[in-house]
């Protein structure tokens, strides 16, 4: 079945371009060029990704996104844009927005981040038994949020418990780190890059009391959860 794209576009030579050549890598576009009707067509047809021009009649991008993500905090929104400030970034991914591509832009970059978009969006889910798994000497309960070595307990965070939850995931993989970013932090700034080191370090500390368990820095790539 083929990727259903929602492309919303008031410009529209570039979106008639955009959406045959979608069209021709095999996707499903649904195009609508107002603001005001953008959500009944959401509801309709259930996309699997949704792009955004920011600057639309009736309702912006930024205000569909809001919208969008009261009904669905899932699917994937990138932002295609002639606004290239930087507040205007950061408010598109303080909104929910998973990408943010500057206009003029090349296809190949466009469809490269919609694939980089949906490879996050369907990541492979946990196998569980109850709400704990079980990594090495410790137990990680998912409810609460603790990793537990025997009688020692430790409360983790929400961000440190999703990271734990995502290297286990993908444990024994190469995991990309721009993946890793977007996923927990919903982008990959240096600002959460940063923060992404800090927590790894932390991780690491938490797991220490198991050698058989390592956290393995993969240069210029990301990381390898053993287990």
């Amino acid at each position: 079945m083929a990727i259903k794209v929602l492309y919303v576009e008031d410009e529209l030579f570039l979106g008639k371009i955009v959406k045959e050549t979608l069209e021709t890598r095999g996707f499903e576009v649904i195009m609508e060029s107002d603001g005001a009707d953008v959500i009944r067509t959401f509801e309709d047809e259930n996309p699997d990704i949704c792009i955004l021009d920011v600057m639309l009649p009736n309702k912006s991008g930024f205000e569909l996104a809001e919208d969008i993500r009261k009904l669905n905090d899932d699917v994937p929104v990138i932002f295609l844009t002639a606004k290239t400030q930087t507040e205007d970034v950061v408010q598109g991914f303080k909104i929910g927005g998973n990408d943010y591509i500057r206009k003029p832009f090349s296809m190949e970059e466009l469809i490269v981040r919609i694939e980089n978009a949906l490879r996050v969006k369907k990541e492979v889910l946990i196998p569980e038994t109850g709400d704990s798994i079980t990594m090495g000497k410790y137990q990680f309960h998912l409810n609460k949020q603790v990793l537990a070595n025997g009688p020692t307990e430790r409360k983790l965070s929400y961000r440190e418990a999703e990271l734990v939850k995502y290297l286990y995931r993908h444990k024994n993989d190469v995991i990309d780190r721009r993946d890793l970013l977007n996923h927990i932090w919903g982008n990959d700034s240096f600002f959460n890059s940063r923060n992404l080191d800090v927590y790894i370090t932390k991780i690491r500390g938490y797991l220490k009391e198991d050698p058989s368990l390592e956290i393995i820095t993969i240069k210029g790539v990301g990381y390898r959860f053993v287990v």
